[in-house]
């Protein structure tokens, strides 16, 4: 990190500290424990999904999990959590929306991420098979009627399927991303060096967590001499 990047993350240690004596001492542990266990090592999209329960659904997914970002395709609809499923769940994980896939997908490329295809019709690797160690990952959850667009197939540099033994042929949107998110992160946490966040990464999280989780958070940093960093 540079000079000034050290300094605001050293800026932003001293009003994590400040903001932890507003909030029980189990509370400030709980997050900062937290924090610590989130990744960006892999990533979850989700391609104009419309439904508001399996928005919700992935939203609790990646909280539940881990995955500290999720990032939307809004082209056809826009991604709306329901707010009694999510329950708050949305404040703890960083969500992108962009208006194009080939937006979301330019995005996580330069990030340096592989484009991942959830599909039961391509012959590819399942959760067991998917090799994680290989790099970061997005993996494209597709909209429920008819799954990714032919716009994520060209563009994906791997493809992921549940197999199924019974007589249908694909999951609900929401529980395939459950099971998936939920193998791959196990996995990625045993088999990947460098999964957790970096301690900027860790730090500028927990500080927008101090936000939330602290009342009147700005305004106590303004008294205590502080600029609040949004």
């Amino acid at each position: 990190m540079t000079n000034i990047e050290n300094d605001n993350i050293a800026e932003l240690k001293r009003q994590i500290e400040y903001l932890s004596q507003f909030i029980l001492p189990e509370r400030f542990e709980t997050l900062s424990r937290t924090v610590s266990s989130r990744t960006k090592y892999m990533t979850l999209v989700a391609e104009n999904m419309f439904h508001p329960q399996n928005a919700s659904a992935l939203v609790r997914h990646c909280e539940a999990f881990g995955v500290q970002t999720l990032h939307t395709v809004q082209t056809f609809c826009r991604f709306n959590p329901n707010v009694d499923i999510v329950r708050g769940t949305d404040k703890w994980i960083d969500m992108y929306h962009h208006s194009s896939t080939a937006e979301a997908l330019q995005h996580l490329k330069c990030e340096g991420y592989r484009i991942v295809a959830t599909s039961p019709h391509y012959q590819s690797c399942t959760p067991e098979s998917f090799d994680v160690t290989k790099g970061k990952f997005a993996i494209v959850m597709g909209t429920e009627k008819t799954g990714i667009s032919d716009e994520v197939m060209a563009a994906a540099d791997e493809f992921l399927k549940i197999p199924m033994c019974g007589m249908v042929e694909s999951l609900n949107v929401s529980a395939c991303a459950a099971i998936i998110i939920y193998m791959l992160s196990e996995r990625m946490r045993h088999e990947v060096n460098g999964w957790q966040m970096t301690e900027a990464e860790q730090i500028t999280t927990l500080y927008h967590w101090m936000i939330h989780s602290v009342k009147d958070a700005r305004p106590l940093l303004e008294r205590g001499g502080f600029i609040c960093r949004d």
